[in-house]
């Protein structure tokens, strides 16, 4: 075996059968779930605290806020640029994927289209904040319900991803054969 096969055979690009993609999703869901609208949820759990010190709930309320104005700005100036190409993207992958067959785009789509929908959600939470002026119990609320409407689109995600994987699995005869 020559050194571009090695590369190439630990890259594969058969996605659902490489461990690494399987980490990536791991990571990616892991990581979306830490990071409610770029704030770390163990800050989030720090101020709810009943004993929590008044720092560690305007530390809160401060990065809430400037990660909440920082999403808003973003759309405010560039979200219909964003959202065109977010969907052209999207489109080419899945029709590459999924019409012509190419696992790689399926992979990566089954990544990408989740997120799309948890970038969307970040902006209506980010509105509602903004719009509310939320602070305190209000915050944390809106924090947690965030969360955990994102984990249960990343269990969907790893749900589909891992049925789609597998059959694709089954299918090229990557398991028996």
């Amino acid at each position: 075996m020559d050194w571009y096969e090695t590369v190439f055979e630990l890259i594969d690009m058969r996605s659902f059968s490489n461990l690494w993609f399987w980490i990536a999703l791991a990571v990616m869901w892991s990581s979306v779930s830490h990071w409610v609208l770029g704030v770390p949820w163990d800050m989030v759990l720090r101020a709810k605290k009943k004993d929590a010190s008044e720092d560690a709930v305007r530390d809160l309320e401060d990065m809430v806020r400037i990660n909440t104005n920082r999403i808003l700005y973003i759309i405010r100036e560039s979200g219909l640029l964003l959202a065109g190409f977010a969907c052209f993207i999207l489109t080419v992958l899945f029709m590459v994927g999924f019409i012509y067959g190419k696992e790689f785009a399926q992979a990566v789509f089954l990544l990408g289209f989740p997120m799309s929908l948890v970038g969307l959600l970040s902006l209506r939470t980010a509105r509602a904040i903004r719009a509310q002026g939320l602070a305190g119990q209000d915050l944390y609320k809106r924090m947690y319900r965030h969360r955990l409407m994102t984990q249960v689109i990343g269990m969907i995600s790893i749900f589909v991803t891992a049925m789609w994987g597998m059959l694709q699995n089954m299918q090229t005869g990557v398991l028996g054969g």
